[in-house]
């Protein structure tokens, strides 16, 4: 139970219904370990390649969506390098999230990566795929 505390939110609202805030719970607690292996294995991803966030995704037997992970990315701690996580065509999804905009580029772009005319990074070329089981 010790290893789990660590995982489990900080407040418990007790004004919902016993079971309905239970399980709301028990939920923030699995998203907090599943969010943790998202950034472990962002962790790994080396300078000059990138992970989507469907691949990230299948690497975690799909226990959570792609979508689900850019939730997890949108919120990672300072010392993930998050920028190096695109969208499953190569491209990047936050140039609504970040300021400057082309912060995600930047960062990439510094890295060696190099982007197409339209934007697009060659996944053939620079995507990092590591063993499921070294994960």
């Amino acid at each position: 139970m010790e290893r789990l505390t660590k995982y489990m939110p900080t407040t418990f609202d007790y004004s919902e219904t016993r079971s309905a805030a239970t399980i709301r719970w028990m939920l923030q607690c699995i998203n907090n370990m599943v969010f943790k292996k998202v950034y472990e294995i962002v962790c790994l991803i080396p300078k000059g390649q990138v992970m989507t966030y469907g691949q990230i995704s299948e690497l975690l037997s799909h226990s959570i969506s792609a979508r689900a992970v850019g939730w997890a990315m949108n919120g990672c701690p300072k010392k993930v390098p998050w920028h190096r996580v695109v969208n499953a065509s190569g491209g990047i999804s936050t140039k609504d999230l970040t300021d400057p905009p082309e912060l995600q580029r930047f960062l990439l772009e510094n890295e060696g990566i190099r982007f197409s005319e339209d934007g697009r990074i060659s996944l053939g070329r620079y995507q990092f795929n590591p063993e499921k089981r070294a994960i």
